[in-house]
């Protein structure tokens, strides 16, 4: 059941209810995952809907009608239909957050952000799939030793930039930003699917300040946990 957001004054004095945005969603996704934790950082209150990819629910023709990519995330706002989750995020901060700290408008600390916002799609998110895609999907006993260490060199640039500014977050800044929630998604799900963060002291410390200070971190982990619990079991079955 859709929840009331808020309600409008138009000009012509109707009284309009617009409903809150719905957020199409899956737990075991870091991807969806990620824009939860961004829900939860603004207090917003959205309609979340489970599709479950392990039922196949995402090519069920009434949600294929509204993401013909039947991908999840997926946000429906008013008109505004969203897939992608950077851009749900980045979104939903700026329509809707009290001020721009997870989002700043300074032009070069945005630039950091946006920065590591496509480090985290285009090196980070890539290698993990490449590692482990195969077991999930195609059969293989256990990730390859070449794509854990493509992994593994993605994870130690991740460590140099937290390096840079220990005791504060992926940009630099004092506070959590969307780039922290994007990668903490992510970063808690190699920990609960045993790949090891031992050899980067500074994502390690920095995931401890994300569990510590983002709300909703405890259900980011649940869902992680659950995830690494099919691929453990994966990896077990093919031992």
């Amino acid at each position: 059941m859709l929840k009331i957001r808020e309600r409008i004054n138009t000009p012509n004095s109707i009284n309009v209810i617009a409903m809150a945005p719905t957020l199409y969603s899956f737990g075991l996704s870091p991807y969806c995952r990620s824009v939860v934790l961004t829900v939860r950082a603004l207090g917003l209150d959205v309609d979340l809907k489970t599709i479950d990819l392990l039922k196949q629910e995402q090519l069920k023709p009434e949600f294929v009608a509204i993401n013909s990519q039947h991908t999840v995330p997926t946000l429906v706002d008013g008109d505004l239909v969203l897939t992608e989750s950077r851009a749900i995020c980045t979104y939903l901060i700026s329509r809707y957050a009290k001020d721009d700290s997870l989002y700043p408008k300074d032009v070069i600390t945005r630039a950091k952000i946006d920065g590591l916002l496509y480090f985290d799609c285009s090196t980070l998110c890539i290698r993990w799939r490449a590692a482990v895609h195969p077991v999930m999907k195609d059969g293989a006993a256990k990730p390859s030793e070449a794509a854990m260490k493509n992994l593994y060199e993605a994870l130690t640039w991740l460590d140099e930039k937290l390096a840079q500014h220990p005791d504060r977050y992926l940009a630099g800044t004092a506070q959590p930003t969307v780039a922290d929630l994007a990668i903490a998604a992510w970063a808690c799900t190699y920990t609960a699917s045993n790949f090891s963060l031992a050899q980067y002291p500074h994502v390690t410390a920095w995931l401890a300040r994300c569990r510590e200070n983002l709300t909703g971190f405890d259900e980011c982990e649940e869902g992680a946990a659950q995830y690494a619990e099919m691929l453990n079991a994966i990896i077990k079955s093919r031992a």
